[in-house]
């Protein structure tokens, strides 16, 4: 019997799907044309300047701004839940040796994947709002633990549990170091973190949504995210955009680098953006915590910058290429001694929230993501060759 219901027209979009518009959402928006954006109508930058990482992870979550009381008793609750499960923490030694060459943030894939079993997460299907939250909000907790155990596991040295009495980005300094965090290096970490919680519809919060779409487990959702965030043109950017730095080196070699470079059709890691049409006001922000640091490093960065656009801006006129958000993260996490194999890691500290909520947002509608691709390859049906 034929099909006889009425076909949906197919809708012809740009490459990349960029301007396309997929769904509703109530967590937040980026506006490339104003330089400016917000979780949940409050600016992302002001509440990096004047809130914790747990108040703005109370506001993804559960839509509101924390008291002084309840924002005490949320801070106390993520901290409770920071611990591996025995499962978990006993397989890290082997995920460590196993992903040595590629990683922590490879590692990460691994360990949540084994923490989602040993926790017994279900599908997001079968599972009810309530039940969706306290798991998105245990995974998130986890994720500086696995992420720094692996870390220090690779170089040698014993993980170290988490302590209740840090907040997130402390805590997060001490068990990578092993000693008291300095306060100023904390804050910093922390307002870089809240600044990259959640940036509109990027590719890992595109594919962690996709993902529960399916109504697949969350973890599930959280590996598929890491995996498109791991990419050198995505997450895994800040620790490049250093090396960038490293490679020019002095001053009168900043010119011709670029030039070579832009010339030959190559990218600058840390310049331009898909939304930004401006100065992304992360990498504003981020440069004035480097330089209040201060130190020949943010200096030479601040110069490559204003050659760097100088130059873009001559030889791709109308293009609007700025520096991005990984320029001067690298540069801060630098300042704060951070080692550069764990930067793109930080980074996805903070993400791993944001991407949890989009979770919990999709996984309220029915719907599937389900989209359509163009053929062009030979007109079908050929004759099959002969044998």
């Amino acid at each position: 019997m034929s099909d006889t219901r009425p076909r949906q027209a197919a809708v012809e979009v740009p490459r990349g799907l960029a301007g396309v518009v997929v769904t509703d959402t109530a967590l937040g928006d980026v506006r490339g044309t104003e330089g400016f954006y917000h979780y949940r109508q409050y600016s992302a930058i002001e509440l990096a300047a004047s809130r914790s990482f747990e108040d703005v992870w109370h506001l993804m979550f559960h839509g509101t701004l924390p008291d002084a009381e309840r924002s005490a008793a949320f801070a106390a609750r993520v901290a409770a839940l920071r611990h591996l499960p025995d499962e978990v923490a006993e397989a890290l030694p082997a995920i460590a040796r196993a992903t040595a060459a590629a990683g922590p943030l490879a590692g990460l894939r691994t360990a949540l994947s084994l923490y989602g079993s040993a926790t017994g997460l279900g599908p997001l299907y079968d599972t009810d709002p309530a039940r969706r939250a306290e798991d998105a909000l245990a995974a998130s907790a986890v994720v500086p633990t696995i992420l720094t155990a692996l870390h220090r596991i690779g170089r040698g040295q014993e993980p170290l549990a988490p302590r209740d009495d840090l907040g997130h980005a402390a805590n997060y300094l001490y068990m990578m170091t092993g000693s008291e965090p300095d306060p100023v290096h904390a804050r910093a970490i922390e307002q870089y973190l809240v600044a990259t919680v959640d940036h509109g519809f990027n590719p890992s919060t595109f594919t962690a949504r996709v993902i529960a779409s399916t109504g697949a487990d969350l973890v599930a959702c959280l590996v598929g995210a890491v995996g498109a965030f791991s990419g050198p043109l995505h997450g895994g950017a800040p620790a490049r955009a250093l090396d960038t730095l490293d490679a020019i080196g002095t001053v009168d070699r900043i010119d011709p680098w670029i030039r070579e470079r832009v010339l030959a059709g190559e990218r600058i890691m840390g310049f331009g953006h898909a939304v930004y049409r401006t100065e992304d006001p992360r990498s504003r922000m981020l440069r004035s915590t480097g330089l209040a640091f201060g130190g020949p490093l943010i200096d030479f960065a601040v110069r490559v910058e204003e050659r760097v656009e100088a130059i873009l801006a001559e030889l791709k006129p109308g293009r609007e290429l700025h520096s991005n958000v990984e320029f001067y993260a690298g540069v801060v996490m630098e300042q704060c001694g951070l080692p550069r194999a764990m930067f793109t890691p930080t980074f996805a500290v903070a993400r791993v929230v944001g991407w949890s909520a989009n979770i919990l947002e999709q996984a309220a509608d029915p719907k599937i993501i389900r989209p359509g691709a163009r053929y062009v390859g030979e007109t079908p049906p050929q004759p099959l060759p002969a044998v």
